[in-house]
């Protein structure tokens, strides 16, 4: 620790501290523009000048000096002051005066410095600069003029996203921030360029115009695009969802948030269903509650207990699945399944099927193994986050992959093939990559679900978790097996056992004839076209999805907007996202309306609020008692079966990363994205 002395007040701060971090360390408040928390130091804008005492150079950019020991650091002297308001005055000869227009208008960062630390009027009476804008796609407006080159934009590109885009040309006054080609930028965190922007020189395309940040009312949410479960927070505006932005959680997504929990929001207006629907003479009708409630009841009541399947989709939330299968489990249904892709789990340990080493874990890990996982496509802001890893300075981190390359994946890798049996060869210790895996004193793999959706999935688990074993990944200290789910819902239906046992059907049986009556619980990623035409589905969900059009009642649900729910991310980690609106129309929630149907049929559920379901959710099951914690456990042991992998090559399980559920596919900014950016990107990644 080094001691540093700010204004007077003595702290003590980690060698390689900034100057500008002990400061904040003081409390003290340091402007600045081009420095970002979680982007590499620039020291172009000067705006965080403070004063050293005794030094030759009495003014530096304290984002950029380093501390010494004894260092004594003034804040606000007249000098630093003077200094500060030269900068802010330099900063805003060619600004634009469109604040009243600017979307970046009461939370923007060169408004508030400038009435903080700024002069009363500028100097300058020449012409201000006008800059062309640029075009960086669908997601991204820009209004370059306003741009101040703090380079964070840049820096962001290059360092978290991957995909080195934009850059800076021409010198001097004639500086421009622009993509190298104007065909827009290939990423899918693009919409953090908004918040990492300072000024208003890049914003929201989607909802350009239609809000000032004061209007918005904040709701703490959880994103479940993926099943990294990104903390978000909600902007709301009356009854609609204006904003979704990421919120601070260094554990799980640091600062970022991916492209479609992001911009999808207009999905969650479209397409709704609003009413009780029920299908008379062939076509859907609407109805009353009081009527969808009856029949549903009288259908459980008068089919066969082993003809009655249930469906689970990725965007359910724990209390509803735990609510559908207490209703069922009265009923002695047991074909109950949550995995719509059909993927093979070991659930004998919980280790065995969540990111054990957390995804803060990353980067503790000296060597990667991906099997079956394209993680950005799947996950990109866990993708940023093994990036980050692989940029580090303290050592190599050498990545092998094992799969279909579908695109670049922002790091270098070293691509083994799309073969399977390629793990027999690493569990043989024929490949090179195996001395590599071998001297790790940290090794990590990640299979995903490329790997677990095949016919020989259970093989390939097994197989891939002796591998695991015998080269360190799983040890006393550190647990490296990695399962990447890309369901938001996935863990937390297989913490509550919502799969099938071994004499119950499982989803692909459900739909190929094997149930009499069908409830699909928001499930609209799985294929009915084999299901047999008397089959009765009931379609429990939000959107007029696929499943939609074959059901024969629809109740509607609340989207994960519209009510509070227990998400449970890929490493395990229990997360509580809060209702920011009303379910539309006459929509509920989805436990009260399970718990409807289950009073109608005399069946008393223990509980009759959501504080007591969540108890009882806890009581049944105990990891759901600890929020924000992550305890796994594994086997020390597996037994592999002498069966062969399948010699079919490994394929990615995501199509079109815009367009994965049914908020997705109704919101009209992500179909233009996927149009734009293309349905699955042919560029391999460089070797």
């Amino acid at each position: 620790m080094v001691k540093v002395i700010v204004d007077g007040i003595p702290v003590d701060v980690p060698n390689g501290s900034s100057v500008l971090q002990a400061c904040e360390a003081a409390g003290k408040e340091i402007p600045r523009f081009c420095y970002h928390e979680k982007l590499s130091v620039a020291g172009n804008c000067r705006m965080c000048m403070v004063e050293i005492t005794g030094s030759r150079k009495p003014l530096v950019s304290s984002c950029s000096q380093p501390v010494m020991n004894g260092m004594q650091v003034l804040t606000d002297t007249e000098m630093v002051r003077a200094a500060r308001r030269s900068t802010m005055e330099l900063l805003l000869i060619n600004h634009p005066l469109d604040c009243p227009i600017c979307d970046q208008g009461g939370e923007c960062d060169l408004q508030d410095q400038a009435i903080g630390y700024g002069r009363e009027c500028s100097r300058f009476r020449d012409e201000k600069r006008a800059v062309t804008d640029k075009y960086l796609g669908p997601l991204v407006r820009t209004v370059m003029t306003r741009c101040i080159q703090c380079t964070r934009c840049i820096r962001f590109m290059n360092e978290i996203a991957g995909t080195a885009e934009l850059g800076g040309i021409n010198r001097g006054t004639n500086l421009e921030i622009t993509p190298f080609l104007e065909e827009g930028i290939n990423t899918e965190l693009s919409g953090n360029l908004i918040d990492v922007c300072p000024v208003g020189a890049l914003t929201a395309k989607p909802t350009a115009f239609r809000y000032r940040s004061w209007e918005l009312k904040n709701t703490d949410s959880i994103d479940v695009m993926d099943s990294v479960g990104t903390n978000i927070t909600l902007q709301v505006r009356g009854s609609e969802v204006l904003r979704i932005l990421p919120r601070q959680n260094d554990d799980v997504n640091e600062s970022w948030l991916a492209d479609k929990g992001r911009f999808s929001l207009d999905g969650l207006k479209r397409r709704r269903l609003d009413r009780p629907w029920i299908r008379k003479e062939g076509k859907l009708v609407e109805t009353s509650w009081n009527e969808v409630v009856q029949v549903v009841s009288q259908k459980l009541k008068s089919t066969k207990k082993e003809r009655i399947g249930v469906i689970a989709g990725d965007l359910c939330d724990a209390e509803s699945m735990f609510a559908l299968k207490n209703l069922m489990n009265d009923l002695g249904v047991s074909n109950l399944d949550c995995r719509q892709d059909g993927a093979y789990y070991d659930t004998s340990y919980r280790g065995h099927y969540v990111f054990n080493s957390t995804i803060a874990g990353i980067e503790q890990a000296d060597a990667l193994l991906m099997i079956g996982a394209f993680p950005r496509q799947e996950a990109p802001v866990l993708n940023a986050r093994i990036r980050k890893r692989w940029l580090s300075l303290t050592e190599q981190f050498p990545i092998a992959f094992i799969g279909e390359l579908i695109d670049d994946p922002t790091y270098k890798i070293e691509n083994l093939g799309e073969d399977p049996t390629l793990i027999d060869s690493l569990l043989r210790n024929e490949l090179a990559f195996n001395e590599i895996l071998n001297n790790a004193k940290r090794p990590m793999i990640i299979i995903g679900h490329g790997a677990l959706v095949r016919e020989d999935a259970k093989l390939i688990f097994e197989k891939t978790l002796a591998l695991a074993h015998k080269i360190g990944v799983v040890t006393e200290n550190w647990n490296g097996f990695n399962v990447l789910h890309h369901a938001a819902a996935r863990v937390a239906g297989l913490d509550m056992e919502f799969y099938p046992k071994s004499d119950s059907q499982d989803a692909r049986s459900m739909v190929t004839g094997g149930t009499d009556l069908l409830w699909l619980l928001d499930a609209d990623e799985i294929d009915l076209s084999k299901l047999a035409a008397d089959c009765f589905v009931i379609y429990q969900g939000h959107h007029g999805d696929q499943s939609a059009k074959r059901a024969d009642i629809i109740l509607p649900g609340a989207a994960y907007t519209e009510k509070s729910g227990t998400y449970v991310n890929t490493e395990g980690r229990i997360q509580q996202g809060n209702r920011a609106i009303l379910p539309p129309g006459n929509a509920k929630e989805d436990w009260k309306i399970i718990s409807e149907i289950a009073q109608s049929m005399n069946i008393d559920l223990p509980y009759s609020n959501l504080y007591e379901l969540r108890t009882c959710l806890a009581q049944s099951y105990p990891v759901f008692k600890e929020k924000g914690v992550v305890r796994n456990q594994m086997s020390s042991s597996i037994n592999i079966s002498e069966k062969n992998i399948e010699k079919q090559s490994f394929r990615a399980i995501i199509s079109d990363y815009f367009l994965t559920n049914s908020i997705s596919r109704a919101s009209l900014t992500m179909h233009e994205c996927s149009k734009t950016r293309g349905a699955n990107s042919s560029v391999k990644a460089a070797e």
